[in-house]
């Protein structure tokens, strides 16, 4: 198992967010974490990425505890996450923010940049190349020289995507990566999804979009008040009673998920 979460828990003052979550994420598959406003949703992958500190429980990756570790150790371990809200740095270039996804990776030091060293200007051809392998993998290469600014959010969800690969992950978390999107660029997204996970990461998302969730997940997990009340197959999901409930409502809609 890739990522292993056990009673998950994350208390703001008197407020249970998280409480005890287990959760299981099988390597080289799409996690989906589904669950109403509130549910815990967003607060759960700032537990996974180390953005929050657990009240309790652990986090497992790759066999290696790292419940709490700070978030870019995390990145430095394999898990890349991106926001519901880009964070782009939005008076840098797209080439420039994808490259300060690289510098987890630079083999190179602070004195290696200040002498402009062989070794700094070798780390800054390769980190070029692979950001640049990225934007060409997310269908952004021909905006490297705009301001991230100046991007519609559709080109800036690509561009936060490409970032978080050029981490080179083992572990992709996306948080609401349709939000705002029109259901062509929705479709192409959901495409992109698959070609990650065809390059050999595995993706773990937040969606509301329930159309791309039952078409993309292999495994569903539903969150309510901040616990885990289901977990299974789209199939699976669709016909939970708790699920249907708490979250789906009673009639199929126009997503083609059980309402």
């Amino acid at each position: 198992m890739l990522l292993e979460v056990r009673g998950l828990g994350k208390k703001f003052g008197g407020l249970d967010a998280v409480k005890g979550v287990d959760l299981d994420v099988p390597e080289g598959q799409v996690t989906a974490i589904i669950g109403p406003n509130g549910a815990g949703k967003s607060t759960l992958f700032n537990l996974l990425a180390g953005f929050y500190r657990p009240t309790s429980g652990t986090v497992t990756f790759e066999g290696k505890d790292i419940t709490g570790m700070k978030p870019h150790r995390t990145v430095r371990e394999g898990i890349a996450r991106t926001f519901q809200t880009t964070k782009l740095f939005d008076d840098a270039t797209v080439l420039d923010n994808v490259l300060a996804g690289r510098v987890v990776r630079s083999k190179s030091n602070a004195l290696d940049a200040v002498f402009h060293t062989p070794r700094h200007r070798r780390d800054e051809r390769a980190s070029k190349a692979r950001a640049m392998e990225e934007l060409e993998f997310v269908g952004a290469a021909h905006l490297r020289d705009r301001l991230a600014s100046k991007l519609p959010q559709e080109a800036q969800k690509r561009v936060s995507m490409a970032q978080a690969l050029a981490t080179e992950p083992r572990l992709l978390l996306l948080d609401e990566p349709a939000a705002g999107t029109n259901d062509e660029e929705t479709e192409a997204f959901g495409l992109l999804i698959r070609q990650i996970v065809a390059r050999g990461i595995t993706v773990c998302l937040v969606e509301h979009k329930m159309s791309m969730v039952m078409n993309l997940a292999d495994q569903i997990v539903v969150l309510d008040h901040g616990q885990r009340i289901a977990t299974g197959t789209p199939a699976q999901i669709k016909s939970d009673p708790l699920v249907i409930e708490a979250y789906l409502g009673a009639n199929t809609d126009q997503a083609g998920a059980p309402a």
